[in-house]
């Protein structure tokens, strides 16, 4: 950095000196680097050539259908408010999938319900081919 010292006085018996730093390079030089950066900045930021496909327009198809899979605090399933017992739950939403494969299947559970009995449910219906599951 640059320092200028000089005397205040013109006289040499109460002259003292007077030291500044000279801020003009460092001006300079900030300068200079902000041209090259606003310069840099548009360079650097590249842009990408996508061709997106356009979007069709959605067809008027009827919403899938829907079901209803419930576990009770008990330990028991109602499939579509009708009980199903445990060892069937897998072939009756087996024959839900092959009948509406689109089914929307919705599991929910009691407050009360044993977790094991929901994490039952969840993989029968990965099992029997069922693909949209809502859980609740």
């Amino acid at each position: 950095m640059a320092v200028s010292a000089y005397f205040e006085s013109p006289s040499r018996r109460d002259a003292r000196a007077v030291a500044e730093i000279n801020i003009t390079p460092l001006v300079d030089v900030m300068l200079v680097l902000l041209v090259i950066f606003m310069v840099a900045a548009p360079v650097m930021s590249g842009t990408l050539d996508l061709k997106l496909p356009m979007p069709t327009p959605p067809d008027k198809a009827e919403p899938p259908p829907r079901a209803q899979l419930s576990v009770q605090a008990d330990g028991s399933y109602l499939l579509d408010g009708q009980a199903v017992a445990k060892a069937m739950l897998s072939d009756e939403l087996a024959n839900l999938a092959k009948a509406a494969p689109r089914t929307v299947l919705q599991i929910s559970a009691n407050a009360d319900a044993d977790y094991q009995g929901f994490a039952t449910a969840v993989s029968a219906a990965k099992e029997s081919g069922l693909q949209n599951l809502a859980l609740e």
